[in-house]
């Protein structure tokens, strides 16, 4: 009942809703290098990856791992124009700005912040 009063709130808006498979391993996978874990006990809230040494807070890797899987369903989709990369801009103008727009967002549903990507453009 949440997730259809979700998607028509969503709709409403000119939205979409995206679904994330349940059993899609966000926990088990490594944000990083994507190296995936075989087995991740309830009880483990932080963990280090054995394929490139980073070290995850369980939810934050999660979280991270649910929006790359939701960029990627949605450009799957071809419903965002730009999801990362391609031409950027600084958000509101700052230069210093730790998050990045995309500037192409011909016709997307989505608003400009879900589309906001970490800035890992060299400043060189």
């Amino acid at each position: 009942m949440f997730v259809n009063f979700l998607s028509y709130k969503l709709e409403k808006e000119g939205k979409v809703l995206v679904e994330i498979d349940r059993w899609f391993p966000s926990s088990k996978l490594c944000s990083n290098c994507y190296y995936q874990v075989d087995e991740m006990p309830l009880e483990v809230r932080e963990w280090t990856c054995p394929g490139c040494g980073t070290h995850h807070d369980r939810d934050g890797n999660a979280s991270a791992n649910i929006r790359a899987e939701g960029i990627r369903i949605i450009q799957a989709d071809g419903t965002a124009v730009c999801a990362e990369g391609g031409e950027i801009r600084p958000k509101r103008g700052r230069t210093d700005a730790p998050w990045r727009v995309c500037t192409k967002l011909r016709h997307s549903p989505m608003k400009s912040e879900a589309h906001a990507i970490p800035d890992r453009v060299s400043a060189g």
